[in-house]
């Protein structure tokens, strides 16, 4: 027997299924947008990033960017990066999404942006080439020389 889904999971499902209209109802009628699945997730971590749509809805909806995923500690704005979604991280920084903060092995967004060929995704924001403890990351090596 199937247990009914609870808000949140409710929520994250809507978001990662990129249905707009189903994730507004959701959250007018008071789900969490900050809050965790059943996989520790959050809607904004499971959305579909080529829904800039989506994504901004959830950030206007007081979603946080800078939460990272429990595994490897990426934050969206990482996934978007390395990813090449442009617009939705115009929007993720557009909304205070930290382009300083580094994943699991030390990475910057900018890293996985320039490692897959997106480096355009970041340097658009501004980002530092090395996070603020210094790091440079992926064989400590900057963004620019990476993709070199």
């Amino acid at each position: 027997m199937d247990l009914p889904l609870n808000p949140t999971d409710m929520l994250c499902n809507a978001s990662a299924s990129g249905q707009l209209l189903h994730v507004l109802f959701l959250l007018e009628n008071g789900a969490d947008v900050n809050g965790f699945n059943t996989f520790n997730r959050t809607a904004l971590q499971v959305v579909k990033l080529g829904n800039t749509a989506l994504v901004e809805a959830l950030l206007v909806a007081g979603a946080d960017p800078n939460v990272p995923d429990p595994v490897l500690n990426l934050t969206v704005t990482h996934d978007a990066a390395r990813e090449g979604f442009i617009d939705s991280v115009r929007v993720l920084v557009d909304h205070g999404a930290n382009t300083n903060l580094v994943d699991g092995q030390g990475n910057l967004p900018l890293h996985l942006a320039a490692r897959e060929g997106h480096l355009d995704a970041l340097v658009l924001s501004g980002p530092a080439l090395y996070s603020e403890s210094g790091c440079g990351s992926i064989d400590n090596r900057s963004p620019h020389e990476f993709q070199k």
